[in-house]
């Protein structure tokens, strides 16, 4: 690459950063009280960083869908004693989640498209709609880049599933942005990463992919990748939840 493409490249990377922060900033002001649902990816840990170095006054939690992978739990307690904020960890209802498993089996998820959301409904949407109850605003690591299913989504829209405002900061930024970010900042990621995986979420459903492939095709490797959402994110008419060009008010 030559000089004047990297000088333009952190030029762009700057103008974002600055946007993301704004936006952070204003959400907190504007729709109070704020929180930020973290997966633990490096979108996520970008998030999360901002957060922690403007002291923003955003709750943050997580959801342990009794499936996550070993590494996300130690990325949990690094990312605790690195900032010293407090993450709220938020779980399935076990009732819930008994019926399903006894009913389906504990690996129903391979069975068939419905039965991995349903089991993504009981694990993860569930559990959400919870944790979110309160709150004016819900923060997300969401990039157009990820895949089909998220390239149209706003910066900030209404979520008519969960009835709050719903911010993704990071929108517009690339996979290297993400990375240029934990790399200068030294921000803490999981070592899954480092094996291959370009989107973590729970362990059965998660694999490595190879340098050809995209970021999500490693997550529901079985399916076609207009399936490839798990629920959180998806609006009542079963599409990506979107905004209206009157919705969005955070440029």
């Amino acid at each position: 690459m030559r000089m004047d493409e990297v000088v333009d490249e952190i030029a762009e990377l700057d103008a974002r950063l600055t946007a993301a922060v704004r936006c952070l900033t204003q959400a907190v002001l504007e729709h109070s009280p704020t929180t930020f649902a973290t997966s633990f990816s490096i979108e996520d840990m970008v998030v999360l960083d901002l957060i922690a170095e403007h002291r923003l006054p955003v709750e943050i939690f997580t959801l342990d869908t009794g499936r996550l992978p070993e590494e996300t739990h130690a990325l949990i307690e690094r990312t605790r004693r690195h900032y010293g904020l407090p993450i709220r960890i938020v779980h399935p209802d076990p009732r819930h989640l008994e019926a399903f498993t006894r009913g389906e089996g504990t690996n129903a998820f391979h069975r068939s498209v419905e039965l991995r959301k349903q089991c993504c409904e009981i694990r993860k949407v569930e559990p959400l709609r919870h944790a979110l109850a309160g709150y004016r605003c819900w923060v997300t690591g969401l990039r157009r880049e990820q895949a089909v299913t998220r390239g149209n989504i706003e910066r900030l829209h209404w979520d008519e599933s969960f009835r709050l405002m719903k911010l993704n900061p990071l929108v517009d930024w690339s996979e290297r942005d993400t990375w240029t970010y934990i790399r200068a900042r030294r921000v803490p990621y999981s070592e899954l990463y480092d094996r291959g995986y370009r989107s973590i979420g729970c362990a059965p459903c998660t694999r490595a992919v190879m340098s050809s492939e995209g970021a999500r095709d490693g997550r529901w490797w079985w399916e076609a990748p207009e399936h490839k959402e798990c629920g959180l994110h998806v609006g009542p008419t079963g599409a990506l939840a979107r905004s209206t060009p009157s919705e969005a008010t955070l440029a």
